[in-house]
């Protein structure tokens, strides 16, 4: 398995500041960020809230799909979206939940299979993994 990277270049203070994310690994581009942006409207800024959320989406969908895959059932079609939740917590900000929400086409599946693949997914998806210490809710469904 191969590392991945990304680099932020930062200047000013917190709430006047701004960066520049770069993704290194993939060289898939740059994203400006800011406080202002992160606590308020992204005015076509990204976050660290919004990236957790592509790299949540994108591995829970993979992992569903390899779990499906192993019980002989081929997705036609898996849809994930992750809604992350910064809030205040203490002195300062956290991630106060992840809301994985799915919906797929998988032909064959019946929907106790489906959503015991879809828990395990959640379970052990190496994102979620990495955030266990906050809480995830899922909602899936078949269609």
């Amino acid at each position: 398995m191969a590392d991945r990277n990304a680099t932020t270049s930062w200047t000013g203070d917190l709430g006047s500041g701004s960066g520049l994310v770069t993704l290194d690994s993939s060289n898939a581009g740059q994203f400006p960020v800011s406080f202002a942006t992160r606590a308020e409207d992204p005015a076509g800024q990204t976050s660290p809230e919004e990236l957790i959320a592509a790299a949540h989406s994108s591995c829970f969908s993979m992992q569903l799909s390899g779990l499906l895959s192993e019980a002989g059932l081929t997705p036609e079609r898996i849809d994930t979206s992750a809604e992350v939740t910064l809030g205040k917590s203490g002195g300062g900000f956290a991630i106060t939940g992840i809301a994985l929400t799915v919906q797929a086409t998988v032909p064959g599946a019946d929907d106790a299979t489906f959503q015991q693949a879809a828990q395990k997914a959640k379970e052990i998806c190496p994102v979620s993994a990495a955030l266990t210490g906050t809480t995830i809710t899922l909602e899936a469904t078949l269609s």
